[in-house]
């Protein structure tokens, strides 16, 4: 089988923002494929000096590809464990880390979304799963949309989707369970297709669902509230953090943490990216993104970890 394509985003302005030297560490919390973490260690070695990287990821394929990938182009310079980003502190402790800069690159990958079997994506058939980490247990989106009752249904897709039909989707969706359960990304997106009344623009009528439904299996915004202080945690005063955000929900709660940083005195925010138009022609996926980054100027004034 052939290795995913992978196109990091915004790779130039996060580098410029993470402001990579001569020997130093990166923590790269969502690590993926490799691609932001490759980035950091070619620029160490163009400063002088080769630098090192620690990638964690809840994707134990992703950790294994990327492993492979860093250990292959730059021997003895990477360690990726199988963790998530809250975990970073103590990952770091472990292994006596002590980061210069932090990255997390936050949503669902390329890998991910086009991989039929994780359930992901509506584009083609496949279980509904859309766990980051299957083996770890927990509730797949079969079981949300199986046994939630309508009101909550109604709940996440408001929430976590702003769907505008919420009310509506989650009505259909409890009848069309009636008759059989939901086990197949096709069947769900068909049924909330007839839900809004097909599509009205270029956005599939389910994006907006399957996106509820993939934050709501993987607490992802929970995930952000307590990850992020946690990886800023590990910095060092005058290190930086940078967070890349692909839609609205997880770009407030990135936003919100380093401005209160910065209200604290903790945090000194950098500017903020756009992908250029010529990365949105190249790589569409790149469309929603924006790079966040601060420097951590009084990590003791950072809030407590949970």
């Amino acid at each position: 089988m052939n290795a995913p394509v992978h196109r990091p985003v915004l790779v130039r302005e996060t580098m410029e923002a993470l402001a990579p030297s001569a020997g130093a560490m990166l923590l790269d919390g969502t690590v993926g494929l490799g691609g932001h973490a490759g980035a950091w260690l070619r620029a160490t070695a163009a400063a002088g000096g080769l630098g090192r990287v620690v990638g964690l990821d809840r994707d134990p394929a992703a950790v294994r590809i990327a492993a492979e990938r860093l250990e292959g182009e730059f021997p003895g310079r990477a360690t990726v464990r199988h963790a998530s980003y809250e975990d970073a502190a103590g990952v770091c402790r472990e292994i006596g880390a002590e980061p210069d800069a932090a990255l997390l690159d936050l949503g669902a990958s390329s890998m991910q979304l086009d991989d039929a079997a994780r359930g992901f994506s509506f584009q083609a058939p496949g279980p509904l799963d859309m766990r980051m980490d299957s083996a770890s247990g927990g509730e797949t989106a079969a079981d949300v949309v199986n046994r939630r009752s309508e009101a909550d249904l109604e709940r996440i897709f408001a929430d976590y989707g702003e769907e505008p039909a919420a009310a509506r989707v989650a009505r259909a969706l409890v009848a069309d369970r009636q008759k059989a359960p939901f086990r197949d990304t096709l069947r769900l997106a068909e049924s909330v297709s007839r839900a809004v009344g097909g599509r009205k623009g270029r956005l599939h009528p389910a994006t907006r669902v399957f996106q509820a439904l993939r934050i709501e299996v993987n607490d992802e915004l929970g995930r952000v509230r307590r990850g992020l202080p946690a990886v800023a945690s590990v910095l060092r005063d005058g290190g930086r953090l940078a967070v890349l955000t692909f839609h609205r929900l997880e770009d407030r709660e990135a936003k919100r943490f380093l401005e209160d940083g910065e209200r604290r005195g903790a945090l000194s925010l950098l500017p903020d990216a756009l992908p250029a138009p010529s990365e949105v022609a190249s790589n569409p996926r790149s469309r929603s993104a924006r790079l966040r980054a601060a420097l951590v100027t009084a990590r003791h004034r950072l809030p407590e970890v949970a």
